[in-house]
């Protein structure tokens, strides 16, 4: 009795496979130089890196980022710049699995001065002194040591204040994928935290804490 021989599936055609998986394997190198990169990656370096133009980067991390959505990476985005990192609900399981102490609450006044930065970034010393009330500088220094705020370039104005916003290590304290991920302000802080960068603000001289009541926005 013949014994029919086992019916195997068809091979892919190459060049349909190819035709099919291009934006596929696009997504697949992205997420490789990602991994590898020993920094956050600039999404014009990606392309070049990939002899692609920076849109098509833009839709192949738009793509990662969903199909990452449920493991145990995310894609992080900070102005033009991307980078792979944990997932926050991991955070607990990492700090025990490191030994490491990922969890240092930070004050009361470095966690106003924070949110400040994050919501009016870029902004300079004296601007956050008038919002505030009183004197930043011992507060963004343990900011800047923490690399949860970064030097971001100078006014142009008298003097060159420094300007300074949030960075990548910002967004993993909090456990967000991007600056659009912050909370809205409540209309009325909003407003009170304007009208105080505009009335009271000075570039050429520091505030005393006596020139007006400080504002929480916590």
């Amino acid at each position: 009795m013949d014994v029919a021989p086992e019916t195997q599936p068809p091979l892919p055609d190459p060049i349909a496979a190819e035709v099919m998986s291009e934006e596929d394997h696009l997504v697949m190198l992205v997420e490789s130089l990602l991994f590898v990169a020993s920094e956050p990656a600039a999404i014009r370096r990606l392309a070049q890196a990939l002899d692609v133009t920076p849109r098509r980067v833009e839709k192949a991390l738009d793509r990662l980022e969903q199909e990452l959505h449920r493991r145990g990476i995310r894609l992080q985005r900070h102005n033009d710049a991307v980078q792979l990192v944990t997932a926050p609900e991991a955070s607990d399981v990492i700090e025990t699995y490191l030994g490491l102490d990922l969890t240092t609450r930070l004050s009361r006044a470095a966690l106003e001065t924070l949110a400040i930065i994050a919501y009016r970034q870029p902004i300079t010393r004296p601007q956050l002194e008038a919002i505030r009330g009183v004197s930043c500088d011992g507060v963004l220094r343990t900011l800047l040591n923490r690399g949860l705020v970064e030097e971001v370039g100078r006014l142009e104005q008298a003097g060159r204040p420094i300007l300074y916003g949030t960075t990548f290590a910002f967004l993993q304290y909090f456990g967000l994928a991007s600056l659009d991920e912050l909370p809205p302000l409540e209309e009325d802080i909003a407003a009170a935290l304007e009208a105080r960068a505009e009335g009271e603000e000075s570039e050429r001289s520091t505030p005393s804490a006596s020139d007006g009541n400080p504002i929480s926005i916590m």
